[in-house]
């Protein structure tokens, strides 16, 4: 809105909070509270010093059909585990224990 020696003029822009989403005057629900269970690493719960490579079956656990490795926000691994993850993972692809990408 712009202001000229006649008053004030629309310059066509619908004010905040007028639209068709806008909701009109309905009182906003209140937001419920989400609380996350925070993930533990089941590494450190079972006292792993060292993540085999040759261990096919716990590896399989920690990668996606398409071949990703699951991200630690996802799994709960703590970030020392899940660099020892990633180094077993390639370890065991190399060897061809694990694919690394998915079979077309």
């Amino acid at each position: 809105m712009t202001t000229t020696p006649q008053g004030p003029q629309h310059t066509g822009h619908a004010p905040h909070g007028s639209g068709p989403r806008s909701g009109g005057d309905r009182p906003r629900k209140p937001r419920r509270q989400y609380v996350r269970k925070r993930k533990v690493c089941r590494f450190c719960v079972d006292k792993v010093d060292y993540i085999d490579y040759k261990n096919a079956d716990l590896l399989a656990t920690f990668i996606l059909d398409r071949g990703k490795v699951i991200p630690r926000r996802i799994t709960g691994t703590c970030a020392r585990h899940q660099r020892w993850l990633k180094v077993a993972i390639k370890r065991a692809r190399n060897i061809a224990l694990l694919p690394f990408a998915a079979g077309a």
